[in-house]
Formats: structure tokens, C-alpha cells, sequence
């Protein structure tokens, strides 16, 4: 686990689900340790986590501890406001999970709440956490984000660009990909040829034309595709009812092609049990669904059921999988980026080089 941002309440969250006695077993903590008592304080738990070094940085088979990275003093903290002293620790604490995770210290990744503004302050040159998940990882090819609730999931075909650029960004390539991937996710957690509804652009999908064309050109071939190799793909179908239609039963997931077609939906469903699966790694990437809550921020009463619901699926996901084989030279480069402090400044993401714009 990754503590994220210390203005928000990812503190707190944090020190909540280690404190219960289910959720929190074998955990590692990636973060500041005074930062941590400050979620305790602000939370109303008692922890008394032992800490390591990252010499001895191993499985978390043994129970629940924190490596304490000494890089957000709770005296320099600004509760309820974006910072890039915030932003920049909470991405120092995420390097140093993924890492783990790539060297096969831990099976998941989990991470409260970043904000990207703060995120952006620190390292500009991503402009959210998939871009900073591929430069850590050096990965082949990126993820993408998945929202999940027990009654429906939502995969999206573009995410975090300005709503003017969503049309001209679209390409069936794109969203079949965003398909394959889907359903490759879907059935890596479970489900039996997981039914997908595919969310149209325009209003009416298109209505024949008269409300632009990207539904007939764009959306529609892709689906063919699919379809042609066997997979359980309907679409496009009107955005306005396609959620409808899945909460009905006849859709497992929805895929959607910008990021608020789906996000209203799926938050108003259940905002607080909602969580965001980063997927495309090696290993599942989770967190709540929510933000860093900026206004309620140190004052004890943010809700954790989405906190809790993360834990939860990443482990589901990583209980389907042999546990992972520690990698020695992974994991030696994981104590030199431990020991290092990054260097935002200097366009790079602790052990690789960073791409700008993700």
C-alpha cells in the first residue's frame, strides 16, 4: 500500500483499514511514518506497525509493517489543499510499491487517493497515474483503468484528455482494443465470457447520421470485429440507456468512450463502494474510486467502504494467481531506489525514464 495524498484523507483511510484486523493483515506500507500517525490521529485508531529498512524488505508474509520513507512531515503537511510537497511524496510512495510489486515482493498494489493537480506540481510530465505506472515499470504496453462495482464494471476507451479531443482520438483500432483488453481483464478475475455493452458517442448513437458520424465509422466496426471473434460485444448502444440495460442483467461491464459517460453512472450506483482497477501489469492496481476529498479532509470522517472494497479485489485478483517469485536483481533495484531520493526536476521516474505526456 502506497500512502497517498497527505492534504487529503488517504492518511486517514490508510490508518482505518490497517487498524482493522482483517483488512489491514499483510500489508506493506510505502510512506512517511509521522505521516501515517497523522492518519491515526485524524482516523481516532491506535496502530503500533513495526518498520523495516529496505535491506530487510521482504514478503509480507510475516503480517503488516511500514517502510518508512521520511519524505512528508506532517509540520510541513497542508491539510485540505493541493501541494506539490503532497503530490511529490505520494508518487515517491507509488514508485516505491510498484517496484515491490515488479520484484515480487508483494502480489497487488494498492494506493489512497492521489490528487493530480498535486501529482502535476511535483513531475509535470504525466497527466495521471497510468503514464507514471508505465515510465516506473518500463512496461511494454500501458494499462488502463477499470471502475468496478459488484453490479457492473466500466472500462473506458479514452480517459484523461479534454472532452473537445474525445472524437478525434476515437479509432476502431482503439476501441477494439479497449475490448480484447476488457474482456482479457474480465475473465483474468472470473467471469465466464464476460458480456460487454458498448456505449455510444452521440446522442441516440448517431441517430443515422444526423448527430455525427463516429458511432457508423468508428464504434460500430469494432464491434464487428469482436463479434467476429466470438466475443459477447453489443453495441453502440445509447448511452443514456446502456447502464440502464446492464443493471438490468444483460451486460457485465460497459465500455464507455470518455471518462464521465461512465464515471456519473458508476458513482451514482455506489459511490462509496467503488473502486478503480488499474489492470495491464503483471499485477492488479487498486484504489477507492474517490478522490482526495480536499474539504472533509482531518477531520475523522471520511467513509472507507470504498478503501476497504479495493483491498478486497486486489486480493481476489492476486488469490488467482501462483504467488509471485522474489526477482533478485528487481529487487536490488529496488533498495537503490529506496535509498534514493527521485528527482522530479529531472524528468525522471526513479529507475527509468520518464515519456512525457504518458
Amino acid at each position: 500500500m502506497a500512502l497517498g495524498d497527505a492534504g487529503g484523507i488517504g492518511l486517514e483511510l490508510a490508518a482505518r483499514a490497517l487498524a482493522d484486523a482483517s483488512a489491514g493483515a499483510g500489508i506493506t506500507v510505502f510512506g512517511d511514518a509521522r505521516a501515517l500517525a497523522l492518519g491515526a490521529t485524524q482516523a481516532g485508531v491506535t496502530l503500533d506497525l513495526p518498520f523495516v529498512t529496505p535491506d530487510d524488505l521482504t514478503r509480507p508474509d510475516a503480517g503488516t509493517f511500514v517502510v518508512d520513507l521520511g519524505n512528508s512531515d506532517p509540520a510541513d503537511a497542508s491539510v485540505g489543499e493541493a501541494t506539490g510537497a503532497a503530490g511529490g511524496a505520494a508518487l515517491e510512495n507509488f514508485r516505491a510499491a510498484l517496484l515491490a510489486a515488479r520484484a515480487g515482493l508483494a502480489d497487488a498494489v494498492a494506493f489512497t487517493p492521489f490528487n493530480k493537480a498535486a501529482m502535476r506540481m511535483a513531475k509535470p510530465d504525466h497527466v495521471d497515474e497510468i503514464g507514471f505506472i508505465d515510465a516506473v515499470l518500463d512496461a511494454p504496453r500501458s494499462g488502463r483503468e477499470f471502475n468496478v462495482l459488484d453490479e457492473v464494471w466500466n472500462a473506458r476507451a479514452t480517459s484523461h484528455i479534454p472532452l473537445r479531443d474525445v472524437a478525434d482520438t476515437l479509432s476502431t483500432d482503439r476501441v477494439f482494443d479497449s475490448l480484447a483488453l476488457t474482456i482479457e481483464v474480465m475473465e483474468d478475475a472470473g467471469f465466464d465470457r464476460p458480456r460487454i455493452g458498448v456505449a455510444a458517442l452521440n446522442p441516440h448513437a448517431g441517430d443515422g447520421r444526423n448527430f455525427g458520424a463516429e458511432d457508423d465509422d468508428i464504434i460500430l466496426p469494432a464491434v464487428a470485429r469482436a463479434q467476429a471473434r466470438q466475443m459477447a460485444v453489443t453495441g453502440p448502444v445509447p448511452s443514456d440507456t446502456v447502464f440502464v440495460r446492464a443493471l438490468k442483467g444483460e451486460f457485465d461491464a460497459v465500455l464507455t468512450m470518455f471518462h464521465d459517460q461512465g464515471q456519473i453512472a458508476m458513482k451514482l450506483i455506489g459511490f462509496d463502494r467503488g473502486v478503480t482497477l488499474i489492470a495491464g501489469y503483471g499485477f492488479p492496481i487498486v484504489t477507492p474510486a474517490h478522490g482526495t476529498a480536499y474539504d472533509i479532509a482531518g477531520r475523522g470522517i471520511a467513509d472507507t467502504g470504498a478503501t476497504l472494497a479495493a483491498l478486497a479485489l486486489g486480493r481476489k485478483l492476486a488469490a488467482r494467481h501462483p504467488p509471485k517469485t522474489i526477482d533478485d536483481a528487481a529487487h536490488a533495484e529496488l533498495r537503490t531506489a529506496l535509498m534514493t531520493r527521485p528527482d522530479w526536476s529531472a524528468g525522471t521516474t526513479g529507475l527509468t525514464a520518464a515519456a512525457a505526456g504518458g
